[in-house]
Formats: C-alpha cells, structure tokens, sequence
C-alpha cells in the first residue's frame, strides 16, 4: 500500500535524515530526479526549452538545480524569480551550466515549465508576485516540484489561481494535497522520489490501494455457497426497482456465494438474477453475513421499518442513499446501532453528508474522520478522490475516481459491492476500500466504450475483478 503523508509528517522525517548526510544530499538526490522526469517529458534534450519559475525556499532551490542539470545535457534554461531571496548557490550552478535569469517578458516561449514557486512550507492563496507566473503557466506544459503551487499541501484545496501540471515530482513522501480534492486534478501524473524517509514516517494512518492490495475472496476446496458468505440486500421500492437491479446485480460479484434480496422488487430482481434468494421482508430471510440497505428505498412508513429491521441485526451493515436520508430524520436509529457496536458503514455523498453531520469543507479527509468519529461507523465519502476513514481515524483515499460515475445508480453498485466484500470476510475499512477502487476501473472500462450508464458498471466490475482473482 501507498503511505499518505501530512507536511509535518514529511519535514520530521526530513530532518532525522538530513542529520546523517553532508549538507546538500536531498538537494541533489532531487535535482537529478526533477531533471530526470523533465527529460522524459521532453523526450529530448539537446536545444530543449525549459523554464523556471523560481520561488524562495527548498522548492525554488531544487528548481535551479534541476535546472543547472538539464542546461549540463544541452537544453536552454530560463529562470524567471518569483522572490528577491532565490537560492545563490543554484541561481550561480544555473549561470555557470549557461543558464539565464530573466524577467517574465524577455522568456522564450518553452518546451516545457518547472513550478518552483512554492513547496510544502506554503499555504495558499499565492502571493500577487506569483500570479502572472501562474497565469502565464496557464495551458502549457509544466512539471510542478513536490506540488503544484496554489495547492494546500494538506487538503488539496485550491482556493486561488494555481499551478496545473501535466505530471507532479513529489519529495519523500506522497502528500495528503496530491490526491484529495482539486489538487488530484492539478497535479496531474505523480512519481515519488524516494530520498531515503521510508524509515522515518512512521506507520501511518492513511493509505492509498495499489494493485497487488486489491483482492477478491475467492473459494476454497471445501467451500459451499454458505461458508463463502451470504449477503442480504433491502433496496428498491415500486418508485425504484431499478435500485434494487444495481444494487444486487452488484453484490453477486464481491465474493459471496450467495445473495438474500428482501424489498420491494421480488420480481425484477427475480427475473434478472434468477441465483437470488429472494424473501418477503427481513426478518424472513435468513442468516446473511452482511446487509446492505438503502438504495431506491424511498421514505414510507415500511421502508423505516426495513431499516431498523436491518440495523438491529449484529452483522455489518452498508447504509447508502435512501437509508442514509432516513437516519437524517430518524437519529434515534443511529444511535441505537452506535450502542449496538455492530460494524457499520456509511457511504454519504456530500448533500447526504450534510444532512447528517454538516458542511462537508474543504478538508474531507478530516470530515470522513470527523463523521466515523460522531457515529462509530467506517464512512465512504464520495468523490472523485473517494475517501474511507475508521472509528479509529485511519483510512484510504481511493486512486481509481473517474468523472463517469456521476451518473444515476452508480451509488447503488457501489453499495452492493461493499456489501457483499464484507459478508465474503473483509473487514470494513478494507471492504469499502476495495469497492470504491474496484468502481472506479470499472467506470473506466465502461467509458471506453462510449457514455457510462450504471447497468454497464455491473457488467464492467465482473472483468474488473477477474484480474485481481487470486
């Protein structure tokens, strides 16, 4: 799994091992790295164009160093400063490889743009002197220096004019800002640039999914459709059977060997899943190993009752949609499952999430934490980063969001998704985790081939999860 780090995690870790080398080795670990990357971007180098927007800490240093790099291998470096306190030393490492300082209007028009403006010590909003910097960057390409400049390296806020870069060179550590929010957008592709923190980070509470982190239950030898897991799925209603559809279509795919449907939609589902074990209400149907419940349950009398049928069971429980506006009405319900202690996990999109805990801000790592800590629950927090966060405040920032799954019903296959991974065995946090990534390629296979509707999400996800089979 990816660490995920906050600024004052990364610095710590930097200065236990800036302690033990001679002065200057992050700095030049970094140049080479940035240079490196600019080179792979360019594709050439010899009378390559690059130029350097200068800040007046680190991240401004390792630019002119990169710099001084790149004019050693042929290329024409121009640097414009954004600060009267530019590093010397690499400001004259710059001048003697045959690199230029200049004013913005003397620049040649670049191959490419490296942001040096500023780094991790910075919030934002950026200072006036940076803006025309930042507006001539505007639509070209750039290779930002730990981050983008105008990103708020803990939230990914951006909250002004910003850098936007075709590909980010991060420091040591993988930074909170990068991946959540709008700065996953303005950071564009990220390499991590390994100076050696590894051992000083800690164990971390946030982490990102990589492939190999991805697995599916699969069933043993031995296995019956009973000890892979069943999972119970309420969802759908008259109004809704399209709900119902997605929602179980889904949760056939996520390990289990069996699926209960107690709704409103026996005989849609029945007619389009024919494996479904369907049942006339809750209490009918049996042991399951988790529950989902909410998509397309609408706000009647009976589908309250649904719900606190559900969550009186001891079993994890999926609460979305439907289910999530109920508890916003009916808080005693919440409450009773806090103090049941059951597993639980709330997958709110952000009008949903504040119907039930508030305004969403720009920080949602710390508004998932804040709302698994009021309610005790794992809370999948939708977006194009989804974020999963515990009771205990770790949690996951999920890599594979894709602008497709805006669309109608998808909430219902991730649900059903969440659910069954948790009756097939794995814990919450790692359940909704595993959905939300395995969503997001399924969107993205689904686009290939034209418009995204939620039905092509539950074809897509079943050769999704064949490759992470094992």
């Amino acid at each position: 799994m990816r660490g995920i780090w906050t600024t004052d995690e990364i610095r710590e870790a930097e200065g236990q091992v800036l302690v033990s080398l001679p002065p200057g080795t992050l700095m030049a670990r970094a140049a080479r790295a940035i240079a490196t990357e600019a080179a792979g971007l360019l594709g050439f180098t010899y009378g390559a164009r690059v130029l350097l927007l200068v800040g007046g800490g680190d991240n401004g240093a390792d630019a002119l160093w990169a710099g001084a790099e790149l004019a050693r291998r042929g290329v024409a470096v121009q640097a414009v400063a954004a600060s009267d306190r530019i590093d010397s030393a690499g400001l004259a490492a710059l001048q003697r490889a045959g690199g230029r300082l200049v004013e913005l209007p003397a620049v040649r028009p670049p191959d490419l743009i490296i942001d040096g403006l500023v780094g991790i010590g910075a919030t934002p909003p950026l200072r006036d002197r940076m803006l025309a910097l930042v507006e001539y960057a505007r639509d070209r390409r750039v290779l930002a220096v730990d981050l983008p400049s105008g990103i708020d390296p803990n939230t990914g806020a951006v909250p002004g004019p910003a850098i936007k870069a075709e590909r980010t060179v991060t420091m040591g550590g993988y930074k909170l800002g990068l991946l959540v929010g709008a700065g996953r957008v303005q950071a564009g592709e990220i390499s991590l640039i390994d100076l050696g923190l590894a051992d000083h980070l800690g164990p971390g509470r946030l982490w990102q999914l990589e492939p190999a982190d991805v697995v599916v239950p699969q069933p043993g030898p031995s296995d019956d459709k009973y000890t892979r897991g069943v999972v119970g799925v309420v969802a759908g209603s008259a109004q809704y059977p399209g709900a119902a559809l997605l929602c179980t279509g889904a949760a056939r795919l996520g390990g289990v060997g069996a699926v209960r449907y107690a709704g409103q939609a026996k005989d849609e589902v029945v007619r389009d899943y024919p494996e479904v074990l369907v049942t006339e209400d809750v209490a009918a149907a049996g042991p399951v190993q988790a529950w989902t419940v909410g998509p397309g349950l609408g706000s009647a009398d009976d589908a309250v009752s649904e719900l606190a049928a559900v969550l009186r069971a001891e079993v994890p429980v999926v609460i979305d949609a439907d289910g999530l506006n109920l508890l916003a009405e009916h808080r005693e319900l919440l409450e009773q499952r806090v103090e049941q202690a059951a597993p639980t996990v709330l997958t709110p999109h952000d009008r949903e999430y504040e119907r039930l805990f508030g305004a969403v801000g720009e920080d949602r790592v710390s508004a998932a934490r804040r709302a698994a800590g009021e309610s005790g629950a794992t809370v999948l927090l939708k977006g194009y980063a989804t974020v999963v966060a515990g009771p205990d405040g770790t949690g996951y920032v999920n890599p594979t969001g894709d602008p497709a799954l805006a669309t109608a019903g998808s909430g219902d296959v991730l649900a059903g998704l969440i659910g069954s991974l948790l009756a097939a065995g794995l814990e919450p946090g790692r359940a909704a985790a595993t959905a939300a990534y395995l969503h997001g390629r399924a969107a993205g296979r689904a686009r290939a081939g034209g418009p995204v509707v939620s039905g092509m999400l539950v074809a897509a996800l079943r050769a999704v999860i064949a490759e992470h089979q094992r």
